[in-house]
């Protein structure tokens, strides 16, 4: 193996280092992003909001009980 192929693959070896780094940053990144603030207050605690129409639902129920749609959980 001569000078030049030592340094083409000591080149490749680099890039590939860089890019790897690259991509671990980007993930810690959006790993530690603030998670979006919900935008009902703590006062809706024990109860499940309706996605679909905000509608405040007992814990218990499965489906909503102004818009009938399914709810999480």
């Amino acid at each position: 193996m001569d000078l030049t192929q030592q340094l083409l693959a000591l080149m490749i070896a680099a890039a590939i280092g860089i890019l790897a780094m690259i991509m671990i940053l980007r993930r810690q990144r959006k790993e530690s992003a603030p998670q979006p603030e919900s935008r009902y207050a703590a006062s809706t605690e024990g109860e499940k909001r309706c996605p679909k129409c905000g509608m405040g639902n007992l814990w218990t129920d499965r489906n909503c009980i102004s818009c009938k749609a399914r709810l999480p959980g």
